[in-house]
């Protein structure tokens, strides 16, 4: 799978996923409700997806520019730090005013959640490539044998 369908279905089951883990998981950090934790989970969501779609463009063109093909244990790093990365500029702010909490605490909230997603987006990365087969940026070209 490639291209469009490729990036629709990654966003998808991503953030489906991250959704659910993320309620959870700043209903039980923050000592709000699920209801609250929801509606900052669905806003990262949202948030996440459009930095997802930017990101990974932009990370598959400059993979693409790359001498060595396929995804190594430290590109994945890379991809999922660069990811987080941007996240984090974003979402402490929407942390902060929808908990009403200092710009620390969101960042120290925050970072309970980069730590799981660190994880979770290498994981996840690695299983969506192995049931979906890696993008053509990061396979080798059989014309030229690379």
């Amino acid at each position: 799978m490639q291209g469009l369908k490729r990036k629709v279905v990654y966003v998808t089951l991503y953030e489906l996923i991250a959704i659910v883990c993320s309620t959870w998981a700043l209903a039980a950090m923050s000592g709000h409700g699920l209801g609250d934790s929801g509606g900052v989970a669905v806003a990262a969501s949202c948030i996440a997806v459009a930095w997802n779609l930017v990101f990974n463009t932009l990370f598959e063109a400059w993979e693409a520019r790359q001498r060595v093909r396929g995804r190594s244990v430290a590109r994945r790093v890379a991809h999922a730090i660069g990811f987080e990365g941007g996240l984090i500029a974003a979402l402490v702010p929407l942390i902060a005013w929808w908990f009403d909490i200092s710009l620390l605490q969101a960042l120290l909230l925050d970072l309970g959640l980069v730590v799981f997603f660190l994880i979770y987006t290498f994981v996840f990365n690695w299983g969506f490539d192995r049931v979906f087969g890696l993008p053509a940026s990061a396979m080798g070209d059989p014309v030229r044998g690379v």
